[in-house]
């Protein structure tokens, strides 16, 4: 059901300095922030040949990645992105199986502008994963 990782996203707690490391100190092409209200986040994807990194930085007070960030006050790994390519058939397959999807279990558009959904981090030894409708 899966296909290819999509993105790997870390959470960031100073969204500047994170760009300057990836470009100046590791040479990696970063694009522009990018705001997600919708999600309560600021992203940032950094290109590889093979994948994205994801920044994730909270927008707002109500971010989902203040909370994270308390937590890990230096940042870390938020969650791993997987492409899939029918949402709606992967959501019903993966409920059959047991697995939560998080909020509505209805899928949001994400930064991609594609469809996507949360699953239950209990539910996937600790991960958070987000699953993509893939473009065809």
């Amino acid at each position: 059901m899966i296909g290819r990782l999509n993105h790997i996203a870390i959470a960031v707690p100073d969204l500047d300095a994170s760009i300057k490391q990836y470009k100046e100190t590791l040479g990696a092409i970063v694009g522009d922030p990018q705001d997600e209200p919708n999600h309560g986040v600021t992203v940032v994807f950094i290109n590889l040949p093979n994948t994205k990194i994801e920044l994730l930085y909270p927008l707002g007070k109500n971010s989902p990645i203040t909370n994270f960030l308390e937590k890990n006050p230096s940042g870390g790994i938020h969650h791993i992105c997987y492409e899939v390519s029918n949402i709606i058939k992967a959501r019903d397959k993966l409920i059959s199986e047991g697995a939560r999807i998080l909020g509505s279990g209805e899928p949001k558009i994400g930064a991609h502008g594609l469809p996507v959904l949360f699953l239950h981090p209990k539910d996937f030894n600790g991960c958070l994963i987000e699953l993509e409708e893939a473009t065809k």
